[in-house]
């Protein structure tokens, strides 16, 4: 059994050799070989320094594949990049910073038994913010509500899956990614695990999300979900009898009371209302269709600039 570990980088010359090399020490130890690292440079900020470290890492080690990206897509659209060149039957999924840390690899790859088939690592006691640990509370909630995650299922980004997970992630061609979703969508919930592990501080720098990526990151939620659409149909459906009643009995004012109703500013006031629910309903379709539009045309999920190995060979994986 072959295993291969993806890692999205980002502005990580500062650790990715210390994730890769505690990480391949460990693998070692446990006898879960062969094993290969597919690092991929999420068009890092940094000047090169990600890409040069990378390159140097490919240089050095013969299991380490390193992936450079033409422009930055984030880290979604990043991991399904490694997906894509890694060979393993066993697939993992790691940070570039230390927090998903190597010491509990073992703790993951046990928990891939014969009853499941994904297995998430959830933290008991985050080393996040205050901020990030809000983001992520955010997004658990709105995937329960959107894709129908189970309420007992812990997520993060250290997760272990079957071969069989990859193959049917990697055919997914929509730009607007977001991997809880897919695999939310090839595996059945009963057969997703999740382990409590420990999580560790950063081993430097400070996370490269700010609030822009993580609300572009959450709105990729949508994708897998009708629900938003729905939602604004029942609205409307629901205005629409509030609207007929009101109607209703303002007639039957005028004609039992006979008394002449005014109101100039609560009338402007609703229809100002109503027209803001109009167009963020065709905001809500027109992103839809956007994102419809997008996916017919081959918008990239990523483009590879450079590939690194030990022996140069260049794999070709158009997309």
């Amino acid at each position: 059994m072959k295993y291969s570990i993806v890692i999205p980088c980002y502005a990580s010359s500062h650790t990715i050799r210390q994730v890769v090399e505690e990480a391949s020490a460990e693998m070692t130890r446990l006898g879960r070989t062969p094993y290969e690292f597919i690092l991929v440079d999420d068009f890092s900020p940094d000047d090169g320094a990600t890409v040069r470290e990378l390159e140097a890492l490919a240089s050095d080690h013969d299991f380490v594949t390193a992936v450079a990206l033409a422009h930055n897509v984030g880290q979604h659209n990043a991991l399904i990049c490694g997906l894509n060149y890694a060979e393993g039957d066993v697939i993992i999924f790691m940070d570039d910073d230390m927090q998903t840390h190597p010491s509990q690899l073992d703790t993951m790859i046990s928990g891939l038994d014969d009853s499941c088939d994904v297995v998430y690592g959830y933290y008991a006691d985050k080393k996040h913010s205050g901020f990030r640990n809000f983001g992520s509370w955010f997004t658990h909630m709105s995937v329960r509500v959107l894709i129908g995650k189970p309420k007992d299922m812990k997520t993060s980004s250290f997760v272990v899956m079957r071969k069989y997970v990859r193959d049917s992630i990697i055919k997914y061609p929509a730009h607007y990614t977001q991997m809880q979703g897919l695999i939310l969508r090839t595996v059945s919930a009963t057969r997703i695990k999740s382990v409590p592990i420990k999580h560790f501080d950063r081993a430097y720098g400070e996370s490269g999300y700010t609030l822009k990526k993580l609300l572009s990151l959450w709105s990729n939620i949508s994708g897998f979900s009708i629900v938003p659409l729905q939602v604004s149909k029942r609205m409307g459906v629901f205005i629409s009898i509030c609207g007929l009643i009101g109607l209703i009995w303002l007639l039957f004012r005028k004609i039992v009371s006979k008394t002449k109703i005014l109101g100039w500013t609560s009338t402007m006031m609703t229809i100002i209302f109503f027209s803001g629910i109009i167009l963020l309903t065709l905001g809500l379709v027109g992103e839809y269709v956007g994102r419809m539009f997008l996916t017919m045309g081959n918008y990239p999920q990523y483009v590879v600039r450079d590939i690194y190995t030990q022996t140069d060979s260049k794999k070709d994986i158009p997309r």
